[in-house]
């Protein structure tokens, strides 16, 4: 049984799914698309290190092009990150986004967190439909 709170949005891409694969799967856009969690990015060995502009934070990227995965995780526990997916849909495209919140996390916290990944969402849409 989950015992986490679970965020799930998605949004519809007038782009091929492999545009839009290709564009979320590649952590040096995400400051193009997430300014929030990453002012900038640079590689650090197999992981990734977000500077969000208050610390800087390591990520796992996760692909799966077969798939259509991407995965943006802690390196300590692969459970904990963001886990998205590209989907076809007719001509475009279907971007799903899931976040897991720890049990008792304040509705104003998962709210706020939900304005942000819809924001995110809509930018993503913006420049793949460039």
């Amino acid at each position: 049984m989950p015992t986490n709170i679970t965020l799930s949005r998605s949004i519809a891409i007038d782009a091929p799914a492999d545009a839009v694969f290709a564009f979320v799967a590649d952590p040096r856009n995400l400051p193009r698309w997430a300014p929030g969690a990453a002012k900038s990015v640079q590689p650090s060995g197999d992981d990734w290190l977000l500077d969000n502009g208050q610390a800087e934070v390591r990520i796992t990227v996760r692909t799966s092009e077969e798939h259509g995965t991407v995965d943006l995780l802690s390196p300590d526990d692969p459970r904990s990150g963001v886990f998205t997916r590209v989907l076809p849909n007719g001509t475009g495209s279907e971007y799903q986004f899931t976040l897991f919140f720890p049990e008792g996390t304040p509705q104003d916290a998962v709210d706020q967190q939900l304005t942000v990944i819809e924001q995110e969402l809509a930018t993503v849409r913006t420049l793949c439909e460039a």
